[in-house]
């Protein structure tokens, strides 16, 4: 995966990327900041130092343009971005990271779009969320668990510069934004009118001016709080690109598995699209990938029970039960299991169904992990819970490889966490 950072990360001068190099890109736009790329485990990493090696590109002159389209040239996919800003509100303190989902467009001579003239065709570009949940999300998560001071939401604004805030200014930028800086807003517009995924990790270096306890910006204060957190920004971009690469690996997997399960029209009835994992089951590699996301999903969960029911059920339960050291129980239809057994009847389309469990197979308060193949209707899965119910075990999930949600089964099982590896919509 090639992915874009661009703004002061400290990763440039670390021993963390290897096989570093600058590298020239042919812009239509001129010459973009310097870039070095580097590789991380299974990734290429392009970073554009924003202002040059020694920050003597000022804002205004950021070629914005050229930045964006070299990154999108060498196949970046997604962009993250770092920016020092200053704090419009009192509890976004010197030194906290702000995840932006908006922002606002105070710049006056740069470059923002690609779009010079509508010759080959009209191109308003929405931005109305201009930032990427995906990445947005994968940023705030890593910084719950890095333990990093961080607002989830907030507005920038983005000014000319290079000059500071009037006190007038500041005041009037607290009545429509949460931080300001000089360089977010034309990154984003050109980022999304590229197709690119873009996020900003905004870090608070100051309270502009407007707070009279504290000291009015100036530069020295500001590359004085980067310095300080230029670790915690390296570690969140480490952390947030290990969640990335392991997503979009799990969503290739996942178009894998999807790939290898097989439709069979008309059975067992005429107009029953069969959803056949027979043909997934017999490719080791998808079969396998099938069992790696669901262990890695529930490895930290303290599984005590995996329960599976009848039939395919069973195939993925067993297995998984073994990899994660927990019981397996299998929920069988009536007359099927040979000791003292619990039942309950559900309804069916047509008539009812029931459903068994040994009495004995689950203890009091042990953690449950409910596993099929399929999710439907969902009358045999809220079945199946409430034997375990009964037995007093609590259900961690309720995990499936396919759900097909025109069904709508997973609101009958509404009252439940639900997992599904693949959607499959009704042809």
């Amino acid at each position: 995966m090639r992915i874009g950072i661009i703004g002061g990360s400290g990763l440039e001068k670390s021993d963390i990327l290897q096989n570093v190099q600058e590298i020239e890109v042919e812009t239509p736009y001129g010459k973009h900041s310097p870039i070095k790329k580097g590789n991380l485990n299974q990734n290429e990493i392009f970073l554009v130092s924003r202002h040059g090696y020694n920050h003597e590109i000022t804002p205004t002159k950021v070629n914005n343009r050229a930045n964006v389209y070299a990154l999108k040239k060498v196949g970046c996919k997604f962009v993250l971005a770092t920016t020092a800003v200053g704090s419009l509100r009192n509890q976004i303190e010197p030194g906290d990271f702000v995840i932006a989902n908006q922002f606002i467009d105070f710049t006056k001579h740069r470059n923002i779009t690609f779009y010079e003239d509508f010759k080959d065709g009209i191109h308003h570009t929405s931005l109305a969320d201009p930032f990427s949940e995906k990445l947005r999300n994968y940023l705030i998560e890593s910084c719950e668990e890095l333990k990093l001071k961080h607002h989830k939401i907030g507005t920038i604004l983005t000014i000319e510069g290079p000059r500071f805030s009037t006190r007038a200014e500041s005041f009037f930028f607290r009545k429509i934004a949460h931080v300001v800086n000089m360089s977010t807003s034309p990154e984003a517009i050109l980022a999304r009118e590229t197709g690119l995924e873009y996020a900003v990790i905004a870090m608070s270096t100051d309270y502009d001016c407007w707070k009279k306890s504290e000291e009015p910006v100036t530069w020295e204060i500001v590359k004085s709080r980067i310095e300080q957190n230029a670790e915690k920004v390296k570690t969140l971009l480490l952390k947030t690109i290990e969640k990335l690469t392991s997503q979009e690996t799990i969503k290739k997997d996942l178009e894998f598995i999807k790939s290898k399960i097989r439709t069979i029209p008309d059975f067992p009835k005429q107009g029953i699209q069969f959803r056949d994992i027979t043909t997934l089951l017999q490719n080791p590699e998808a079969f396998n990938k099938v069992i790696e996301i669901f262990y890695n999903r529930y490895k930290d969960k303290n599984i005590d029970v995996v329960a599976g029911i009848e039939s395919r059920g069973f195939i993925i339960a067993g297995i998984l039960a073994s990899r994660l050291n927990a019981s397996f129980i299998p929920i069988r239809k009536k007359g099927k299991l040979p000791a003292e057994t619990i039942s309950e009847t559900y309804e069916l389309e047509y008539g009812t169904d029931t459903i068994e469990i040994h009495k004995d197979a689950i203890k009091p308060n042990q953690n449950v992990l409910l596993v099929d193949d399929l999710l439907a209707t969902g009358g045999t899965s809220l079945a199946s819970a409430k034997l375990i119910e009964k037995l007093q075990g609590k259900i961690h999930e309720i995990a499936f490889i396919i759900e097909l949600p025109e069904l709508k089964g997973k609101q009958k099982l509404s009252n439940y966490k639900v997992f599904s590896l693949v959607e499959v919509e009704e042809e």
